[in-house]
């Protein structure tokens, strides 16, 4: 079983599309391993999204981030960083196929719904920043 983190973003938030979008990956086999809501600030959300600091969506990124509550999600399953960026589909909803999430619920690239970590070491260094292994052990 691999480990991986989802983020359920302010727009889906907002949007009132939590349950849908948990059940949609519970019916894919997902696994929940951890969950909290937490409202990022934007030292912290700078800080997560570090990586991408001299891209030139950076601080729309760190903006939208912080404009209200998102929902963070520590998932497991048989290959689960690559299974879900297939259940989310593209960054772009325009580009996403027919059935994923973000062709389903996002607005647009920008507020797509959906964080989730894109290779299984990124999935661990970002599991870390929201969840102690603790946490993470003892809710299996």
């Amino acid at each position: 079983m691999q480990q991986t983190l989802a983020i359920l973003k302010p727009d889906c938030v907002q949007n009132k599309l939590i349950g849908k979008v948990i059940s949609r990956l519970q019916s894919e086999g997902f696994e929940i391993i951890g969950m909290k809501m937490v409202k990022l600030t934007k030292d912290t959300a700078g800080e997560f999204y570090a990586v991408h600091k001299e891209r030139p969506f950076y601080a729309e990124l760190v903006e939208f981030m912080t404009e209200s509550r998102v929902v963070v999600l520590a998932l497991e399953k048989d290959n689960a960083v690559e299974e879900l960026r297939k259940v989310i589909g593209a960054t772009d909803p325009a580009e996403a196929e027919e059935g994923t999430v973000r062709k389903m619920f996002a607005e647009s690239k920008g507020r797509n719904i959906i964080h989730a970590s894109d290779s299984p070491e990124n999935a661990r260094i970002e599991l870390s920043f929201f969840f102690s292994a603790k946490e993470l052990i003892e809710n299996r």
